[in-house]
């Protein structure tokens, strides 16, 4: 099977140039030195594209905004957190692919200030020419954006709704691509990833990735990720079942359980969006390592995690681990507050 012939069938609108490179972290192993174990750091640039910013994000708009334009929509009605990344690269998205955008943006995080509110991702949803729907604490996101779309129908217009980090089967796909990339690159570089260290969100991008790798002859396991949004117990079912819903969109007859996943609570801290001082210190380490930016949310707990095991030995000394970074600096803006209290 050629890498991407799975993939061929889906409506895609290409919001991406290329691939996004991979780089060795050799200053951050040399600053962690008698901590790193001999651990070679690699980074995936999924960060670098050129779009909106940049993050990883737009690997599911590639495929949710192919299935827009393939069903007639020509807006594209998003859910998620005030600080959402999925919805400013969705707006940006929709800016470059001549969609209407509206982004329903509920109250996820517990933090009111006003940089939070206004700042960061918020402003740049709206430079983008996104209409912002920011609800008030309780309000149900799910039910006001599908309000949203039956009025959009009633205008003779259609909207295409995007849920939580476009983690759709559609949206998944973009990670399964993803996977294919990465096998492509060890290829070529003959550096063999033991571990490819992800976040855990909406599940989307792990369940991508993850099916990609199962459809590649590889197994699931080789990626640990860190649970941001929810407890270990409920993401590993949860995750199990978008990658077998991926695999049946793929027409394999290869299915996962959640025994086969490795997902840890461990970097999750009091809940989603609430920093830690584990991701302050990843945040900053890397920063004044290698001059690299993660973000508060996503990245910054799953590089926390990655150290943590880097130390701890549970990655094994000596062994190739891959951190994948998804992008979110905007998000950094919003946490001005605590990343400079110290």
């Amino acid at each position: 099977m050629t890498d991407r012939d799975p993939l061929q069938s889906f409506p895609r609108e290409r919001l991406m140039k290329g691939p996004t490179p991979i780089q060795r972290l050799a200053r951050l192993e040399e600053v962690l030195g008698e901590r790193s174990r001999g651990v070679s750091i690699w980074a995936k640039r999924d960060d670098l594209m050129e779009l909106g910013g940049g993050g990883n994000k737009l690997r599911k708009l590639e495929f949710l905004l192919g299935q827009a334009k393939a069903e007639g929509c020509d807006t594209l009605v998003v859910t998620g957190g005030v600080q959402s990344n999925f919805a400013r690269l969705a707006a940006a998205a929709c800016a470059r692919s001549g969609l209407a955008c509206e982004l329903v943006l509920a109250q996820m995080v517990p933090r009111t200030t006003e940089i939070y509110q206004d700042n960061g991702n918020v402003l740049l949803d709206r430079l983008f020419g996104a209409s912002v729907h920011i609800l008030d604490p309780g309000d149900d996101a799910g039910a006001y954006a599908r309000r949203r779309v039956d009025e959009i129908a009633e205008t003779r217009r259609k909207a295409l709704l995007a849920p939580l980090g476009g983690s759709t089967t559609i949206g998944c796909l973009g990670y399964v691509d993803c996977a294919f990339e990465l096998a492509r690159q060890s290829a070529e570089t003959g550096v063999a990833f033991e571990q490819i260290i992800i976040p855990n969100g909406s599940g989307g991008m792990h369940a991508g990735l993850a099916a990609g790798m199962v459809v590649g002859g590889s197994h699931p396991s080789r990626i640990a990720a860190y649970t941001v949004l929810s407890p270990a117990d409920k993401c590993l079912p949860a995750t199990a079942d978008k990658i077998n819903a991926v695999l049946e969109r793929l027409a394999s007859d290869a299915r996962v359980t959640a025994d086969d996943l490795r997902i840890s609570s461990a970097q999750l801290g009091e809940g989603y969006g609430v920093p830690t001082s584990g991701m302050i210190d990843a945040v900053e380490l890397l920063a004044r390592s290698e001059g690299l930016l993660v973000d508060p949310v996503y990245g910054g707990k799953a590089l926390a995690g990655l150290l943590s095991d880097v130390e701890s030995g549970a990655i094994a000394p000596q062994s190739n681990v891959l951190f994948i970074m998804t992008g979110g600096s905007p998000g950094l803006y919003a946490y001005a507050d605590v990343l400079t209290s110290k």
